[in-house]
């Protein structure tokens, strides 16, 4: 059965990576959740997908220049929820059979977090969730990072038109993936429109992803292809698609 991911925790159904969205998405029972990470300026680990507050938030700057107190009381748009820390979101999780896979960030400078790897696959570890959870990263040398820290953990790869371009096209960004054994492989809707079989054919079952995909019609679509994961804003029109062709 092809799995479904809520992206951002069901962000067009939820504020995005807040508590209330994580807790709604796990009561709605898809069967594994996104969220993005970056580091506070004390150096804990907060769940924000953008380096800047300005569109998710009230505040202003960058993430990386307040600490995680000013973080939590700054709210997130469209709700009294502040800035969460990964730590808070891992309650949630740990008890829940949900899958989580979590997003390394880069710095406002386009840099990995100093030891950003090692420090989530601890949190992971110290609650048990290494077999149910997974890494995302844009940067195919940060993923390799955290397959030397922790082999057993599952690894993504978005790739989204302007990835491909910078390592000279798809097929290219593919071959360089291919170097990490066994990473599963979000590729964006834009993308998989004009290179489906192409996709397909080259990942298969086993590693290809759709994404993000939040047309009703066009989840139909992905859940009659031979893909692994369709990933989504909108998880309720995915369980429901779903299950439209489970019943078909």
């Amino acid at each position: 059965m092809i799995s479904i991911l809520g992206h951002r925790g069901g962000g067009a159904l939820w504020t995005e990576n807040s508590l209330a969205g994580f807790r709604n998405a796990i009561a709605l029972g898809i069967d594994a959740v996104e969220l993005d990470v970056h580091v506070s300026r004390d150096g804990e680990v907060v769940v924000i997908h953008d380096n800047t507050l300005e569109r998710t938030t009230h505040g202003t700057g960058f993430v990386q220049d307040r600490t995680s107190a000013e973080l939590a009381m700054t709210r997130l748009r469209e709700t009294d929820e502040g800035v969460p820390t990964l730590e808070a979101v891992l309650d949630l999780f740990e008890p829940a059979s949900t899958e989580l896979f979590v997003e390394l960030k880069t710095d406002a400078g386009g840099r990995a977090y100093p030891g950003l790897e090692q420090r989530v696959v601890d949190m992971l570890a110290r609650r048990g969730m290494i077999a149910r959870a997974g890494i995302l990263c844009f940067v195919p040398e940060i993923l390799e990072t955290v397959r030397r820290v922790e082999p057993a953990l599952r690894l993504c790869a978005p790739v989204v038109r302007a990835t491909a371009q910078m390592h000279g096209g798809l097929e290219r960004m593919l071959d360089r993936l291919d170097t990490i054994p066994d990473c599963l492989v979000s590729v964006e809707r834009s993308l998989l429109l004009h290179a489906r079989e192409y996709c397909i054919g080259r990942l298969g079952p086993t590693r290809l992803c759709a994404g993000v995909i939040n047309d009703p019609d066009e989840l139909d679509f992905w859940m009659t292809q031979n893909v692994h994961q369709v990933v989504t804003d909108r998880p309720d029109l995915a369980l429901a698609a779903r299950a439209r062709h489970v019943a078909g």
